[in-house]
């Protein structure tokens, strides 16, 4: 489905994305990556919208900066915001259809069903003037996937979503999945992505610096340096543990002495010792927080791993 060959995106001085080489077939993953990482280049460099400054690109085996009638394999939902304040969402969507050389009667019904599958049936004929953002949103989302490409490109779709809206997406997007066609979705928060797939790409500083299951990524995490926060009554009482282990950069405690802050170099051994340690020392310790809840710290980690800046 895509294939990047070392593939570089430069911006005079500044690097796009940095050497990228993927070869993804056809099925549904997320691109994550924290706000400014590539992700919006790199789908700009699918879509042929920009050229590559090196390396090549290829979607469906084809040149997309060359080859535009690809363009009816793909639905790209962008995270700009798209507004014609004076037009209905079934005129903008059905327009749209039409440029892909489908025939007007087609194209009515297409936007029509597109429309009722992301929840726009009942204002589908108002002027998006009178939208919020999160109906301007679904109203994307319908463009996107209403001429049924091959590949669905999302970029931040459920920016300006309600819970209620998430959680309706969050099944049209399984629903597309399930039905094995092929699905990128770039967001910046794990956890919406993982709601509809367990493959990713984690793109950081333009660099793909992984890529697989959630179960894969995981265990790169579990020997990724990180910060774990120990939390509990007897928070305090781990202190001379970590002060014989070596693969303890630093630690520190909060004012109440029920929180301690632990830098790691081997985490997968500190989860190994933590409960050896909780049990022969009867600590009460009601939770833990790793870094990977922190995306900005989790691929910083990542990054100097990369560039063997960590043991």
């Amino acid at each position: 489905m895509i294939e990047l060959n070392q593939v570089s995106k430069m911006y005079g001085n500044v690097v796009g994305v940095n050497d990228l080489n993927v070869n993804l077939e056809s099925a549904a993953y997320g691109l994550i990556g924290p706000n400014g990482s590539g992700k919006t280049t790199l789908i700009n460099l699918l879509i042929g919208h920009f050229r590559p400054t090196l390396g090549s690109v290829r979607v469906f085996g084809r040149n997309p900066t060359k080859d535009r009638s690809m363009l009816r394999n793909i639905g790209l939902c962008p995270a700009s915001d798209v507004l014609y304040p004076n037009v209905s969402a079934f005129e903008w969507v059905k327009y749209l259809v039409r440029l892909h050389g489908i025939s007007r009667r087609e194209s009515r019904t297409m936007a029509e069903q597109a429309l009722e599958m992301v929840g726009m049936a009942e204002s589908m004929h108002r002027p998006m003037g009178t939208y919020s953002l999160g109906m301007r949103q679904r109203t994307k989302i319908a463009q996107a996937i209403a001429h049924q490409p091959d590949l669905l490109i999302l970029d931040e779709p459920y920016n300006g979503l309600d819970p209620v809206g998430r959680a309706d997406m969050t099944a049209v997007l399984k629903a597309w999945a399930d039905e094995g066609r092929g699905l990128l979705f770039a967001s910046h928060v794990l956890q919406e992505i993982e709601a509809v797939t367990s493959s990713f790409l984690l793109i950081y500083g333009g660099r793909l610096l992984a890529s697989g299951t959630a179960d894969e990524i995981e265990s790169i995490l579990a020997d990724t340096p990180q910060q774990v926060r120990v939390i509990g009554p007897d928070a305090a009482r781990l202190v001379h543990r970590l002060a014989e282990v070596p693969w303890v950069d630093s630690f520190s405690l909060s004012a109440g002495r029920t929180e301690l802050a632990v830098s790691l170099r081997d985490p997968g051994e500190f989860y190994r010792l933590l409960p050896h340690w909780i049990r022969s020392d009867s600590l009460v310790i009601e939770r833990l927080r790793a870094s990977n809840g922190n995306l900005e710290a989790l691929f910083d980690s990542l990054l100097k791993h990369h560039r063997g800046e960590t043991p």
